[in-house]
């Protein structure tokens, strides 16, 4: 009669398993709460301490830590000393593991808890025994995902599990112990001196994508355990996403969830905003965003902060669309989406500030920095120019500093009634990037004349405030921080621009 050990802590669909293993002829042995569950269940089992002869002890911190259990997995059952050797010790072969372990990840992602239950909830038994088991998977069958239960069981029914199967399971099991061990050390990696020495990743393949970048390179969407992430993407219709429409989407939605008081649209084309706007509605945000630049918007990726609605998606079909992400549709919505039966609508949440890290690959090595939460209180910004903002100058400004946060350095913003006018992305040089937000607000039909600028780092010489100034921009709203911070300023006072500082760069590589 074949042997099958079964301890798990998620036990979805544990007892059919196990019923349907004892049909098929198996002894079934377990532990402590699965066992108690298996008898609930109606399923005949004996409890691992009838095979070690031993009890549980330590709180249950020792159960399966026993020759007659390691011996029972590791034996193999080609070499005839292995064979020999159990038989010596009275140890009968283990020939199917089915074990998942404690919740440490779900325990820890709790809030406040506490050290010591952490500490309790690092399996050392489960680990253990999957090794072994995997070890030596060509002797025995070891299952770490409940997902795989029926298909086990579909393989026994027919005869046997091949070696190609016993592998893939094998290899599941050591990709799963070592996220697990990653992270256990992440907790356990002080964090307050700064950098943690080592990082751990852990990834699953959530999406393969038909290609990357270029269609002759290959691609697939990893996510990891962040909450209010990219693992939360929900698609809801359209074709499948590609890996450009993915890099778009996160950052319109990032974009878009920099307001949080307000509907906001952003329209990304190339990562990067070509409109931006808050409104009162999500419609009326949408029509101000694609009034900075509807030539561009064509074939981009929007993003609301809001549920999109039947009369946002009647504007939305208007125009030729690769993705509409947001926290929500409404039903109706979707109904009119489905009319462009290409145009892929994504729910993802809205992305919120917090604690991390941002990583970026390069060759042979990553890049890691604190993750990058724009500050928008304006407590410390300062007004060092002769003449001050007003209100409606004010109320531009933050939105504007707020919106030059997304785009692509070196980065200049024109805008004007909480929208963007002009968006100059990407320069080499400040004033390059001026005098394409200007140029691209004029090619639109938007009059620069009373405007406000944003520029995500300060203006190294007075000639982006000259360009300014000649489209008659009156405010501005930068970093500072300059070595020619006086000359800059003196630029602005000379041409009568109000121009606010605020102490902080903003960014984005």
């Amino acid at each position: 009669m074949p042997r099958a050990l079964i301890s798990v802590s998620d036990k979805r669909g544990i007892v059919s398993f196990a019923q349907g293993l004892v049909d098929l002829g198996w002894e079934i042995i377990s532990t402590g709460g699965t066992y108690a569950a298996l008898r609930q269940g109606g399923v005949p089992a004996s409890a691992v301490e009838s095979v070690t002869g031993f009890p549980e002890i330590l709180d249950g911190r020792v159960k399966t830590l026993h020759p007659a259990v390691h011996g029972g997995l590791l034996a193999r059952r080609d070499l005839p000393e292995h064979m020999a050797s159990i038989a010596e010790h009275r140890i009968t072969p283990i020939d199917l593991l089915a074990v998942n372990l404690y919740p440490f990840r779900e325990t820890v992602a709790k809030p406040h808890v506490s050290f010591e239950d952490a500490i309790e909830n690092i399996d050392i038994g489960g680990p253990s025994m999957l090794r072994s088991a995997a070890k030596n998977h060509e002797s025995v069958i070891v299952v770490v995902d409940p997902t795989d239960y029926g298909p086990v069981l579909d393989m026994l029914r027919r005869g046997t599990v091949d070696a190609a199967c016993r592998r893939s399971f094998a290899a599941k099991v050591f990709s799963h112990t070592a996220d697990y061990d990653g992270a256990i050390a992440r907790y356990l990696t002080p964090h307050e001196d700064g950098l943690p020495g080592r990082i751990q990743f852990s990834f699953e393949r959530l999406l393969e994508l038909r290609y990357g970048e270029n269609p002759s390179q290959r691609a697939g969407l990893y996510v990891d355990e962040e909450p209010r992430g990219l693992r939360d993407l929900k698609q809801r219709q359209g074709k499948e996403l590609s890996f450009n429409n993915i890099l778009d989407l996160d950052a319109a939605m990032w974009t878009a969830s920099l307001w949080s008081n307000c509907p906001a649209c952003a329209i990304i084309k190339h990562n990067t905003p070509c409109g931006l706007a808050v409104a009162g509605s999500a419609l009326e945000a949408w029509r101000k965003a694609l009034a900075c630049d509807p030539q561009s918007a064509f074939g981009g990726v929007v993003a609301f902060n809001t549920v999109v609605d039947r009369k946002t998606a009647e504007g939305l079909v208007e125009l030729f669309l690769e993705v509409v992400v947001a926290p929500s549709f409404h039903d109706e919505a979707l109904t009119v989406l489905a009319t462009k039966k290409n145009l892929r609508a994504v729910e993802l949440p809205v992305f919120r500030g917090g604690a991390g890290f941002d990583f970026k690959r390069v060759r042979g090595g990553l890049l890691v920095q604190d993750r990058f939460v724009p500050d928008m209180s304006d407590a410390e910004w300062t007004v060092p120019t002769i003449r001050k903002p007003t209100d409606a100058e004010w109320s531009d400004l933050r939105f504007a500093w707020a919106a030059v946060a997304s785009v692509k350095s070196n980065a200049v913003l024109l805008a004007r009634e909480e929208m963007t006018i002009g968006i100059g992305a990407g320069q080499m040089s400040r004033v390059d990037s001026s005098f394409l937000a200007v140029h691209k607000a004029r090619q639109q039909g938007h009059d620069p004349r009373g405007s406000v600028l944003a520029s995500d780092a300060f203006f190294p010489f007075a000639d982006g405030v000259e360009e300014a100034a000649a489209a008659g921009i009156t405010a501005i709203i930068q970093p500072g921080g300059s070595v020619r911070d006086a000359e800059v300023i003196a630029a602005a006072d000379k041409h009568h621009i109000a121009m606010v500082i605020t102490g902080k760069r903003q960014f984005r590589h």
